[in-house]
């Protein structure tokens, strides 16, 4: 029975509860779950008022430690304090209030310096300020490595393990770029992150990514503030600024080298390669705007870029929109061309907020198996993402397609053939008295335009297909006729 694309709606629409996604509690950066070192021992009233170092060796190359401590006795009113030594100076005391501790080169947890791993011997420091007569408190500590680059999350579990649309926004800067916010007595000063993740948090949004220019300094401050705003996604990222043209890079906190002196991909492959081989994603950013003094490599000079090098577009971006939504300043052209070159590239949308007001505007859904960091760059390269340019609620969005027995949902492929019909199912939410626009290579198809009738309307249309490869998305337009959704495309693979 064909199901005229309800299939998506059916198993998308509301959230999916998986179960048991993620029963460890250890940070899923280590995947392999196997400590290099289990440290175990106990203390007892001797140990009243006295430090203990327990020493263990780390390889070279290291990426990040996490150490995770456990003990009992703490219904007799144990006390545990912990900290760390690396071989040539102090990294950190959290004493007994957190029983486990993260380090990299870039981000630690708070109490902890980030810095280097060097190879050596390292001290897991113990302080015992409290322990009765007559108790034996025993104690495990499990040392975990990673020597890899790989995505990095800033908790240690998804800010929510059920499947669903997540609305937030890709690209905002804080002052550790050229984020600027007022001060208490009025001046103009960098904008902290926290500021940044109030400002989201107070817009309901579920995911942020602070995308400063090529540093990741931002990230200390990240993971130290996941914990407390724990309803929303807190992701890596950062712009990479070239002379050349800007991208977003999503998943990593490791250096990633942005110099290139040159407009060719040969000078770029380095930097690209070294996000696409480690798990991350890129996304071009605003490629029509003008590169010059005023905005320098702001438009993107980089050709002849290998598929799948590229994950997506912004192609709405919340700067350069208040100029234009639809001109050749935004990143339709640049996403037409890739689109129409064969290449699946999903199209997004970022504020480009500098001063923590504009945030979600335009806001990015997308569809993700879990509210996570490796969930958000699944959902991206899948393409099941809309842009919503006033970031309401209300709005949603949603494409399929049937050729027979053979469906697709939006970022998928379907295969046809010469004369066969494309069935066409839009779901739109929230624009009644506006219009369905089906945007087929980079055109307008202005005969498959319908009416949007209510607040919660399927709208069906046929298309035919021929043997060439073609890409279909949807526009959705207000009663006033401004543009208020995109989708992104389902494809069509010709013979």
């Amino acid at each position: 029975m064909k199901s005229n694309g309800l299939i998506c709606f059916l198993l998308f629409a509301a959230p999916i509860l998986i179960e048991n996604a993620h029963a460890q509690d250890t940070q899923r950066a280590f995947s392999n779950n196997i400590p290099l070192k289990t440290l175990k021992g106990k203390v007892e009233r001797k140990d009243y008022h006295t430090y203990i170092e327990r020493s263990f060796t780390l390889p070279d190359s290291v990426k990040r430690l996490r150490i995770e401590f456990s003990y009992n006795g703490k219904e007799q009113r144990t006390t545990i304090d912990i900290g760390l030594m690396d071989p040539a100076r102090f990294r950190g005391w959290s004493g007994g209030a957190r029983n486990d501790l993260t380090i990299s080169a870039e981000d630690a947890t708070p109490g902890y310096l980030a810095g280097p791993l060097p190879s050596g011997e390292w001290k897991l420091l113990l302080g015992v300020p409290n322990i009765r007569e007559g108790i034996v408190s025993e104690y495990e500590a499990r040392i975990y490595i990673e020597t890899q680059t790989g995505v990095t999350e800033f908790s240690d579990k998804p800010i929510r393990a059920e499947a669903g649309w997540y609305r937030g926004d890709l690209h905002m800067h804080s002052g550790n770029s050229d984020g600027k916010c007022t001060s208490q007595s009025g001046k103009e000063v960098g904008c902290p992150v926290y500021k940044i993740v109030e400002t989201a948090t107070d817009k309901g949004l579920d995911f942020i990514t602070v995308t400063d220019h090529n540093t990741i300094s931002q990230a200390n401050a990240l993971r130290e503030l996941q914990p407390a705003f724990d309803k929303i996604l807190l992701v890596p990222g950062r712009e990479i600024t070239t002379f050349y043209g800007h991208a977003n890079i999503f998943g990593l906190t490791d250096f990633v080298d942005f110099r290139m002196t040159n407009a060719s991909y040969a000078a770029a492959k380095n930097w690209m390669s070294a996000v696409n081989n480690n798990g991350g994603i890129i996304s071009i950013n605003h490629p029509g705007v003008p590169s010059g003094e005023a905005c320098m490599g702001c438009g993107w000079q980089i050709e002849n870029i290998p598929d799948k090098v590229i994950t997506a577009v912004e192609v709405l971006n919340g700067g350069s929109m208040k100029y234009s939504i639809e001109g050749s300043i935004e990143g339709w052209d640049q996403w037409h061309k890739m689109l129409n070159s064969g290449q699946h590239v999903t199209a997004i949308g970022g504020s480009d907020d500098h001063h923590a007001a504009t945030i979600g505007t335009p806001t990015t859904i997308i569809y993700m198996k879990e509210l996570s960091v490796q969930g958000l760059i699944d959902g991206i390269r899948s393409g099941r993402v809309f842009i919503d340019i006033e970031g309401k609620k209300d709005h949603f969005l949603d494409l399929s397609a049937a050729n027979g027995e053979n469906e697709a949902c939006m970022g998928g492929t379907l295969k046809g053939e010469p004369s066969d019909t494309i069935n066409l199912t839009a779901y739109v939410k929230g624009v009644s008295g506006g219009k369905i626009e089906f945007i087929i290579d980079g055109k307008l198809n202005s005969t498959l335009d319908r009416e949007i009738l209510s607040n919660d309307e399927k709208i069906r249309v046929n298309w035919e297909t021929d043997d060439n490869r073609h890409s279909i998305y949807i526009k959705v337009r207000g009663k006033d006729g401004r543009l208020v959704l995109v989708g992104n495309p389902i494809y069509v693979e010709g013979r």
